[in-house]
């Protein structure tokens, strides 16, 4: 039988952050106004952490034996719940603000704490889905900043494809990140028109280079065409060329025609003219289209207090998944109205 007595053991070491004495290690956190010298330990911030093992091997001492650190990029109040997790383990979510939850799984990987930064992920996606659902753009960005947060990304990308434009038609698309837009366009759900995706691509592509490229491709130069192919090299193959139809082809992708190799170009017309044919490029799925309404249902209101808008909410929680008001997988009933069934018992 093996005695076991950590939150002991945890408390004596949290009880070292305040000590002023035996200290070897100083840590300048926070820039401007908002700043604060921690006195640490370095014995336990090198077995600790894999960030500051590497930061302290490369820091000389003073005169009195001391390092000094500075993390101007990390603000005072996640450092302090930083360190207490260094020393104690201990991180208490309960009286913390949401976003700064959110930054906290951010930063927690610079320093590898791999564990706090997935339980900090769990923590979101199960218990804060109403905050990140108002809060999307800044938590669909910040979760492609490391590719460790796959399940927030997941998350993100399950509401995305259902409903592209909160993405696709952002005042910050062009901004997000090509392995956000990656994990985006190879899914086979996401509901969005081959052309409209080309179209959002060539968009994102155009705004990633510093040299202006005319919006129109009948503009392009051999140059625009070259810049643009190495630009969009790794998102142009996971466009469904074959399931365009011969109109969209002719009128939406052959402008484009000098970002695709000849092979495929050559492929993609003789499919579109003898869809028997057998060809050598890669045909990649259609994608699934999702059932979009359903089948109509009665429009007469249920409730003086909430109507259709509160229900397709109220849906979203239940399945944790996006609803409209045509979409809505539930119906709700009135089970009792004082002005129908009257105010007193039966």
């Amino acid at each position: 039988m093996s005695l076991k007595f950590f939150e002991k053991l945890s408390n004596n070491y949290l009880e070292l952050i305040d000590d002023k004495e035996d200290f070897n290690v100083i840590i300048n956190v926070g820039e401007l106004s908002n700043t604060k010298i921690f006195r640490a330990h370095s014995a336990i911030l090198k077995h600790r952490s894999l960030y500051f093992r590497n930061k302290l091997a490369n820091i000389k001492s003073n005169e009195n034996n001391i390092k000094t650190i500075n993390l101007k990029h990390v603000t005072v109040e996640q450092f302090e719940i930083i360190i207490k997790y260094i020393y104690g383990g201990i991180v208490s979510l309960e009286n913390l603000d949401t976003s700064l939850i959110l930054e906290l799984m951010i930063i927690t990987c610079e320093f590898f704490f791999e564990e706090l930064a997935k339980s900090l992920e769990t923590y979101l996606i199960e218990t804060k889905t109403s905050w990140l659902r108002l809060n999307f753009s800044d938590v669909y960005q910040k979760s492609f900043q490391n590719n460790k947060f796959q399940r927030l990304q997941n998350w993100c990308n399950n509401i995305i494809v259902k409903h592209p434009n909160r993405i696709f038609e952002s005042e910050y698309f062009t901004s997000i990140q090509e392995n956000a837009l990656i994990s985006l366009i190879k899914r086979d759900d996401l509901q969005m028109d081959e052309i409209k995706i080309l179209e959002h691509i060539i968009e994102w592509g155009i705004a990633q280079n510093p040299v202006e490229i005319p919006s129109n491709p009948k503009s392009w130069s051999n140059e625009n065409f070259s810049t643009m192919k190495t630009t969009l090299q790794n998102l142009l193959p996971l466009i469904r060329y074959f399931q365009m139809s011969s109109d969209d082809i002719i009128n939406y992708l052959q402008p484009y025609q000098q970002l695709l190799d000849n092979n495929l170009w050559n492929d993609i017309i003789k499919r579109s003219s003898y869809p028997n044919r057998s060809i050598s490029s890669i045909i990649l799925p259609p994608r699934v289209v999702l059932k979009q309404t359903l089948p109509p249902r009665t429009t007469t209101s249920f409730s003086t207090i909430i109507n259709e808008a509160h229900v397709a909410k109220i849906t979203s929680w239940i399945d944790d998944d996006e609803y409209s008001i045509t979409n809505n997988s539930y119906e709700f009933k009135l089970l009792l109205r004082g002005s129908r069934d009257g105010f007193t018992p039966a």
